[in-house]
């Protein structure tokens, strides 16, 4: 496909490290996928400014990446064995990503293929498809950023392409988190609304319904610290709700 759109770089001096770095990817012959700003330009036509690169990969071949770039010189970060790994050469870098920090987003077989190929840098590259793109901002919501804008803009403008049916498979266990993103969209473009299939919103909202005839679940969870660990911090350590994963309180009767 033909991007709709390109981002600037913060620091146009990083255009030659990201020439170099896309050409020694595709001659690993490692599957990757380019995600982030550049993926969001491609398909929506907004231009805007970003500082690195975002290289999307299944968990199997991100020790690959890490150690091809190593042999060629580069600098090698691992800031988080979850999920993300750094490539560096002086002041620029790409990460290399294969899940999200909060486990919900393994890049998996599926991410490929539907993935269109653009131009970037002088070479061909696939970007993630809309569908796996949108899921992968949807929990993307703290005090310094939040990716809201990403996933209603990408719904207006690859509604046809995305796979509403994989999506809620994706987000099955925090459908609510999806619901959310729908109901904003539609209160961002009233005139849009049909763009989000009828069958999805009912089924959404029929789920609601079901939950709200339910009691109050028993122990306090704070899954807001799949958004933010630093700003719903204080419910777990002074308040009582239990983190993603561990004990907390049990609710007052």
């Amino acid at each position: 496909m033909d991007a709709k759109a390109s981002p600037t770089l913060v620091n146009p001096d990083a255009e030659a490290f990201y020439t170099h770095a896309l050409r020694q990817l595709l001659e690993l012959e490692c599957p990757f996928l380019v995600s982030g700003t550049y993926a969001v330009s491609a398909y929506t036509g907004i231009t805007r400014q970003t500082k690195d690169l975002d290289i999307f990969c299944k968990a199997g071949d991100y020790t690959r990446i890490l150690s091809h770039f190593r042999e060629l010189g580069f600098s090698i970060r691992i800031e988080d064995d979850r999920w993300l790994g750094k490539v560096c050469k002086g002041e620029h870098f790409f990460d290399v990503i294969f899940a999200s920090s909060n486990g919900t987003m393994p890049v998996g077989d599926a991410w490929f293929e539907g993935a269109h190929t653009i131009e970037l840098f002088g070479s061909r590259v696939s970007i993630v498809p809309p569908t796996e793109l949108i899921w992968s901002k949807c929990f993307i919501q703290n005090r310094t950023r939040y990716d809201g804008a990403d996933v209603a803009h990408l719904i207006l403008k690859t509604h046809e392409e995305i796979d509403w049916e994989r999506l809620l498979a994706y987000m099955e266990v925090h459908w609510e988190v999806l619901l959310v993103h729908l109901l904003n969209f539609r209160w961002i473009y009233p005139t849009e609304r049909e763009r989000i299939p009828a069958w999805l919103l009912d089924e959404l909202l029929d789920r609601l319904h079901a939950q709200r005839q339910l009691p109050l679940p028993e122990m306090k969870v704070c899954r807001g610290r799949m958004l933010s660990r630093a700003d719903y911090e204080i419910d777990v350590a002074e308040w009582g709700f239990a983190d993603v994963g561990g004990e907390g309180e049990w609710r007052e009767q």
